[in-house]
């Protein structure tokens, strides 16, 4: 399985914790952005935004 989804679940792991960056150094000066007002939500946009990436170059 791991040999399978292995990266795709790096992919995961690297966009969640880019998008926990993202929130820390950029994040949402109002608090009223959906995305980057907390940082699960963006954790969680930016792990799927890297599966999703690191799924396109597999066949």
């Amino acid at each position: 399985m791991i040999k399978k989804y292995g990266f795709t679940i790096l992919g995961l792991f690297v966009g969640a914790i880019a998008g926990y960056l993202y929130y820390y150094y950029i994040g949402c000066a109002s608090g009223s952005c959906a995305i980057t007002s907390k940082p699960i939500n963006s954790t969680i946009y930016g792990s799927i935004t890297g599966g999703l990436l690191v799924n396109i170059f597999q066949k």
